[in-house]
């Protein structure tokens, strides 16, 4: 049940960040109603790697995203981009470096909540529970409304309270 709850919430700490990229998509309409050319993002390499990191293939949506990130970006692409980074490195267990990268979209954003979120995660995966309460309350007060921030806490707090629970069997 832990291992599912795990997954899911590593879902969505790449989900986020993911479908924040899709923002960046820009039509263009002919002057003809039903005649539509979608011309791509501003960076196509963003995009793809959140699109892998979002199907699981974190080591493609890395890769992806850091040729992206060698390219002309916006700051908010690139604070995107580094978040992805840090929920891809989450999702394959490698906090510390998944820590470095949510620095770098935080130094960009300091309003990226899903950052802050990532970041929490990461810090649940090292244990250090305080760091991670930190972040989320500070992603909470930027997005009240972030389904995954209830689920960390409580994974969190399940895995603070195991080591202090002992069970008996009574005949």
């Amino acid at each position: 049940m832990v291992r599912m709850i795990c997954c899911g919430i590593a879902l969505c700490l790449v989900l986020g960040p993911a479908l924040g990229q899709r923002r960046a998509v820009r039509e263009v309409t002919q002057e003809q109603p039903d005649s539509r050319t979608v011309l791509g993002v501003a960076n196509e390499y963003l995009a793809a790697g959140a699109e892998a990191i979002l199907a699981k293939q974190y080591d493609d949506g890395i890769r992806l995203t850091k040729i992206g990130l060698e390219r002309p970006a916006s700051t908010h692409d690139r604070a995107a981009g580094f978040s992805n980074l840090c929920a891809a490195h989450a999702a394959k267990n490698e906090p510390e470096i998944a820590i470095g990268y949510c620095n770098e979209s935080l130094a960009l954003d300091d309003d990226n909540w899903r950052a802050y979120s990532n970041r929490a995660y990461a810090y649940y995966l090292k244990r250090d529970f305080d760091s991670a309460d930190t972040d989320l309350d500070v992603a909470l007060s930027i997005n009240p409304n972030a389904r995954q921030m209830p689920q960390i806490r409580g994974m969190m707090n399940e895995r603070r309270l195991r080591g202090r629970v002992t069970m008996e069997e009574h005949l």
